[in-house]
């Protein structure tokens, strides 16, 4: 049995909670990160919906199941951008139902919570107000040449992954495509024209310049 619950409900729970959303290598992490050690708050990073991976389960979540159902992972980084894409999608819409929920039990603590979130723009309409949405963005070339600059573990072992890929070129030249997929002028699109703040990163783009803004738009000051 699937229970639902209404938006305003939703909305009147997590009235401390504060998410970022928008494409990837534009900052959502490190800005939710940073917020929450300004103000004392709690910082849900990337992925924190897998706080509840072990109750997923392939015929209610068969996106977010697709790590015990696939045969290992040089199929995971050897899929089309359509596919890809398509399993984002749907896994975004599958952590919405996990994440509402780790929020609603987070909201109880009465502090400020700051989330990287795979909310979709719909549902973020319907369970937080302007000032509780941010929409960060960066350029799919960005986004794209980018992706493993970082050193979080997540991209740090799918590199290794793709590294030892019986063609790490062609490998790394397919994952870079799907990236580009994810982030396509459609997906941006739909994030720039949601009617939220927005944050566009570009190469001149610092953390400072980016925190103060998103701290004037959520009127944390």
């Amino acid at each position: 049995m699937k229970i639902e619950i209404e938006s305003n409900i939703i909305r009147h729970m997590l009235k401390n909670v504060y998410f970022i959303n928008g494409t990837a290598y534009a900052g959502k992490s490190t800005m939710v990160k940073l917020l929450a050690e300004k103000y004392d708050g709690i910082c849900c990073g990337e992925n924190y919906h897998d706080a509840l991976r072990a109750v997923m389960d392939p015929a209610h979540q068969p996106n977010l199941s697709y790590f015990q159902t696939m045969s290992g992972w040089q199929e995971f980084i050897s899929r089309t951008p359509k596919a890809y894409d398509a399993w984002i999608q749907g896994s975004s819409r599958e952590s919405a139902e996990m994440e509402i929920a780790i929020l609603l039990s987070l909201s109880r603590e009465n502090r400020k919570i700051f989330v990287d979130t795979n909310i979709h723009i719909p549902t973020l309409r319907e369970i937080a107000p302007y000032h509780h949405v941010a929409i960060m963005l960066s350029p799919q070339s960005m986004s794209v040449n980018r992706f493993f600059d970082r050193e979080d573990p997540e991209k740090q072992f799918l590199l290794k992954k793709i590294q030892e890929a019986p063609d790490p070129a062609a490998a790394m030249e397919n994952f870079r495509n799907c990236i580009a997929e994810i982030n396509s002028p459609e997906h941006y699109r739909e994030f720039a024209e949601s009617g939220f703040f927005t944050y566009v990163r570009t190469e001149n783009s610092t953390i400072p310049e980016a925190l103060a803004k998103l701290e004037e738009h959520f009127e944390l000051k």
